[in-house]
């Protein structure tokens, strides 16, 4: 499937892609009416799938501002509908993205970044640890730093290893980590990092309370905060 196949007005059509010897790629793509030359794969968390409401209008504001997204469901949730992953699926995961990435770079011809929700975007970081060259960047909406409760179980093994450029998006009351817990996480990350606080929201993103006339919706600030990052990522290219 090429970009080019859009109408004039944004849309929203299935993407399925079966590859030989690899998983397959199953999700949404948002076309944008004007292609920016920009695409992202986007992916969910573990307990939900790529139809999250948070990865739905985030992924519709991207492509207002012409950016393409695929929003797409990981291996294990292809697998099973229901219920968290399980340890064991975190390396097909990755292999899942990585399939995403190549598939959707075919697509638009364009730079690709990686990105997803709380599970998803842990495993595109430990992803592009891994692999610095696959994306161009990475769009981290709350990062799972460890778990309720337990400041101690950090995921930031990875971290030191991580040079491809990210944007962390995290709510200001998620039990995953505060603010102060990921910044003093994203300090030991060697490559360019950013990190934008949403007040008052918790792990899905919601609950931002609305008391200015005209406050930008978390969807609209994590979209102009993208394609802030996506302009400093062109300049540094």
């Amino acid at each position: 499937m090429r970009l080019e196949d859009a109408g004039p007005t944004a849309d929203v059509v299935p993407f399925v892609l079966e590859p030989t010897g690899g998983p397959a790629v199953r999700g949404s793509l948002h076309r944008p009416a004007l292609f920016s030359g920009d695409a992202l794969v986007l992916t969910h968390g573990a307990g939900s799938n790529c139809r999250a409401p948070v990865l739905v209008v985030v992924a519709t504001a991207l492509a207002a501002k012409g950016v393409a997204v695929l929003r797409c469901d990981l291996p294990f949730r292809q697998a099973r509908p229901t219920g968290p992953p399980r340890r064991a699926d975190a390396e097909r995961d990755r292999a899942g993205l990585r399939q995403a990435v190549l598939a959707l770079r075919q697509a638009v011809g364009g730079r690709v970044f990686l990105g997803g929700h709380s599970y998803g975007g842990r495993q595109a970081s430990v992803l592009s640890a891994d692999e610095p060259g696959l994306a161009e960047g990475l769009l981290l909406l709350s990062y799972p730093l460890h778990p309720p409760r337990r400041p101690s179980g950090l995921r930031t093994a990875h971290f030191p290893r991580l040079h491809t450029r990210a944007l962390f998006v995290h709510g200001a009351r998620d039990p995953f980590g505060s603010i102060e817990e990921m910044r003093r996480a994203l300090a030991v990350i060697p490559g360019p990092r950013e990190l934008i606080e949403i007040a008052g929201a918790g792990h899905d993103l919601s609950g931002r309370p609305q008391t200015v006339t005209g406050q930008p919706s978390v969807a609209e600030t994590v979209a102009r905060a993208f394609a802030a990052f996506c302009g400093r990522a062109s300049r540094c290219s």
